[in-house]
């Protein structure tokens, strides 16, 4: 999703909505917005004074700028937390930043010259106007222009410092960056024009006219059909200062005049003031016109609380400006263009100036020397890579080798011990006949003596243990072999008889010397 953050600033009250759309062509989608008294009414400022934040909130620089930042008593309550919490959640590395502005920021222009000069001709042919007629030397950057209704161009530039992009730039230094990417600065009421013709359906011969109604400022909008006709000069009156609606019927009249307007079909009323006790004074003053408020129902506005839902045409130029921009990324309008050349070359990543030009060779040269040097690098690097893979190989085909010179290692540090188990067991194995064998005959003889058990010990001590059902049998055991001993003797039942389990141990070295 391509995100932008629409400001309006209109005199000391200045709005922002964050916009998003995504690439399937989806509707815009409201992401959150704000609404901001930079100063109080109190306080009497330029309209281009710069801004200047600083840890206590938004501060203007200029005439009667003093001493107004926020958390004084001039301030009005919201502050710059109030764009923060609205750029909450928002990815700000890929955020842009569109200003838009009015008068008497931004200024207006007609010209009736050479309308068949083409380009930047047509440009010069302009500010060659503007410069006779006004005194003032523009930039081609600061300046663009719009067809009217009867054919005629309107142009709109600036001149000097853009209050509304110092503004940005201060937002962005309070939230850790060095500046937000401004990609364009519109007209508020170009961009207004534009959205309410989009909107509604006018006939080609409609005289339509905006009425947009700020806080302290109000703007009439004249259209002919879907095409701009006239935008009146801009009024000081305001919610803030408005005590009767028949203060509008005679500014309206007098731009009438002005615009060549005899009458109006339709009335369209947006902004601070949208209530149906205005809609009911205009179809009082203006019987013939069909008087309405503008809707925003092409608009996803999910996101944003009631509240803001409620006052929502308030943010009437935000949301114009927002989709007059996203339909010029979709070629399918061109609107109005201003962004300065100084602005444009301050958000360039490099910045050169004429000298750097000539520096320009050297850095081709240096990093075409530094690629080459990381390729001679990655060669080596690649050369020892395959030498290191050599090593390895040889590291484990030793380590085999050392494991199977220690398998027999074992085996030949073994075959001593081995050897002499063998012999040890050669040698007893005459005793060992003998033994079984007597022991065979005894128990023959008697057939009153079991043995169940016949263990060595250790290396000469033998253990026998068993069964007899006489007495006197294992004592009569115990002295056929030379120094055994009877180490015990147990009675227990055999099978419903007495027996009795003894266990007897003997030398196996005194019955070799015994026979």
């Amino acid at each position: 999703m391509k995100t932008i953050a629409c400001i309006y600033c209109e005199g000391n009250d200045t709005k922002l909505a964050v916009v998003g759309h995504e690439k399937n062509g989806s509707r815009l989608k409201v992401l959150s917005t704000a609404s901001v008294d930079v100063v109080s009414s109190k306080t009497d400022l330029h309209p281009t004074a710069g801004f200047n934040l600083d840890a206590d909130g938004l501060q203007l620089e200029g005439e009667g700028a003093k001493d107004t930042s926020f958390g004084s008593p001039e301030l009005e309550a919201p502050s710059i937390s109030s764009i923060g919490a609205a750029l909450k959640g928002i990815n700000l590395n890929k955020l842009e930043f569109i200003p838009a502005l009015t008068e008497p920021a931004i200024y207006y222009h007609p010209f009736d010259g050479k309308r068949d000069l083409k380009g930047n001709k047509l440009l010069d042919e302009i500010i060659s106007d503007i410069r006779q007629s006004k005194g003032m030397n523009i930039e081609r950057e600061s300046l663009d222009y719009i067809e009217l209704s009867d054919g005629s161009l309107l142009s709109a530039f600036v001149d000097g410092p853009v209050a509304c992009v110092n503004l940005t730039d201060n937002i962005a230094e309070h939230l850790g960056k060095k500046f937000f990417k401004v990609p364009t600065i519109k007209s508020a009421d170009i961009a207004l024009a534009y959205y309410v013709a989009k909107r509604k359906k006018f006939f080609p011969d409609d005289q339509s006219l905006i009425v947009y109604i700020g806080k302290e400022y109000s703007k009439l909008i004249f259209l002919q059909g879907r095409k701009l006709k006239h935008i009146g000069t801009t009024l000081d009156i305001g919610t803030t200062n408005l005590h009767t609606y028949d203060v509008y019927f005679s500014k309206i009249l007098l731009e009438m005049e002005n615009g060549g307007i005899s009458s109006l079909d339709n009335i369209i009323v947006c902004g601070e003031d949208d209530s149906e006790n205005l809609i009911l004074s205009f179809y009082g003053t203006f019987p013939e016109a069909n008087v309405s408020r503008l809707e925003f129902d092409d608009l996803d506005v999910s996101q944003i609380d009631e509240e803001t839902k409620a006052k929502f045409s308030s943010y009437s130029v935000p949301i114009a400006v927002a989709t007059e921009y996203f339909d010029e990324i979709a070629k399918e309008h061109k609107g109005i263009n201003v962004l300065p050349k100084y602005i444009s070359e301050e958000q360039k990543f490099f910045q050169f100036s004429w000298h750097s030009f000539a520096v320009l060779p050297l850095l081709f040269l240096v990093a075409f020397l530094f690629t080459l040097k990381v390729l001679q690098n990655n060669k080596e690097l690649s050369r020892l890579d395959e030498e290191i893979k050599q090593k390895n190989m040889i590291i484990r085909q030793n380590q085999e080798t050392l494991s199977k010179i220690s398998e027999l290692e074992g085996k030949i540090s073994s075959f001593g011990q081995t050897q002499a188990i063998l012999d040890s067991a050669a040698v007893g194995t005459g005793v060992w006949k003998n033994v079984l064998k007597d022991i065979a005959a005894f128990c023959g003889s008697k057939q009153n003596i079991w043995i169940s058990n016949i263990v060595r010990d250790n290396s000469n001590s033998i253990k026998i243990e068993g069964y007899s059902l006489s007495k006197y049998s294992p004592t009569d055991l115990a002295y056929s072999f030379e120094n055994a001993r009877l180490n015990s003797m147990l009675n227990e039942a055999l099978r419903e008889k007495n027996a009795y389990k003894y266990n007897l141990t003997f030398d196996i070295t005194s019955y070799q010397k015994k026979k």
